[in-house]
């Protein structure tokens, strides 16, 4: 597979750094890890202004600002921002887990030699992301697990890693809630609650109910990319849900308090160019309770 949607992220998180005097949440490793992806992006982007802008006049560069502000960076520059904000804030974390890593450079970018990074992502994925890192000559000490969420089996490949289920943990789940089926999703809240040790943490963002112009272009992109997202919350569903497995919410932040939070700055800094966090998309930080 190409994974086109993980790209995606990648390139939102590389061209909002390369382009914003104030940006929401520099990612300066993503452009080098894109490597020549990234202006292959860049150009079919802009050969798709008709479809995400019909009407549109100006010049390509222009489109290509206007396409990244308003559909491909919102999501994914809110949801990072708030969950490494969220891991700034806690205390005695000694272990970061990213599920469904992709192209996440957090690894790249850490500078804690007492916080262990594992990341978890399929192995085709682990693979092509390994290859870039060392083509592009960057640094990584983020351990891998190769395995499939959707999978019963992914803990136990994790803790083979040297993964410590007795150690503090913060859970980054970042764009999964959308591509797994909501029966696949619930077993995996099920299997952190098991995992996570009491104190721990996990950050993640989903699709609610009702659905903006944004999140329903992006379920276009990524069905047309062969990766359908295949479900959407409501707020009262992910409540019950997380304190079913152990959890209990801390933060849950929609559209209008994520701009306020996390795009202010930026947008009094560049009024220009002015970002809006995604209607249809939710942010939740939750701790384990245990069971």
């Amino acid at each position: 597979m190409n994974h086109l949607t993980a790209k995606i992220s990648c390139f939102a998180r590389a061209y909002h750094t390369r382009t914003a005097r104030h940006p929401i949440f520099c990612d300066e490793a993503a452009e080098r890890l894109l490597g020549r992806d990234y202006e292959m992006i860049a150009q079919n982007m802009m050969q798709g202004i008709g479809y995400f802008m019909p009407g549109f006049q100006g010049s390509p560069e222009e489109g290509l600002r206007q396409i990244a502000d308003r559909q491909l960076s919102p999501s994914v520059l809110g949801r990072s921002a708030f969950c490494e904000n969220m891991l700034e804030q806690q205390n005695g974390v000694e272990q970061f887990l990213i599920l469904a890593a992709g192209y996440d450079t957090f690894g790249i970018r850490n500078q804690d030699p007492s916080l262990t990074v594992y990341e978890v992502d399929l192995p085709d994925v682990i693979d092509d992301r390994k290859k870039r890192i060392r083509e592009a000559g960057l640094s990584d000490r983020s351990v891998s697990a190769a395995c499939d969420l959707r999978q019963k089996t992914w803990p136990a490949v994790l803790q083979e890693t040297g993964f410590d289920s007795m150690r503090k943990t913060f859970v980054s789940m970042l764009g999964i809630s959308y591509y797994l089926e909501p029966e696949e999703f619930r077993q995996l809240m099920h299997q952190l609650g098991g995992l996570l040790k009491e104190g721990s943490c996990i950050c993640f963002d989903y699709p609610a109910a009702k659905e903006g112009r944004e999140a329903a272009v992006n379920r276009q992109l990524a069905s047309g990319a062969n990766e359908p997202m295949k479900a959407n919350y409501d707020g009262a569903e992910i409540q019950r849900l997380l304190e079913l497995n152990g959890f209990v919410i801390r933060k849950h932040l929609g559209p209008e308090e994520m701009t306020e939070q996390y795009f202010s700055g930026y947008n009094e800094a560049e009024p220009e160019h002015r970002i809006t966090a995604p209607e249809g998309v939710c942010y939740v930080f939750a701790g384990c309770r245990g069971k």
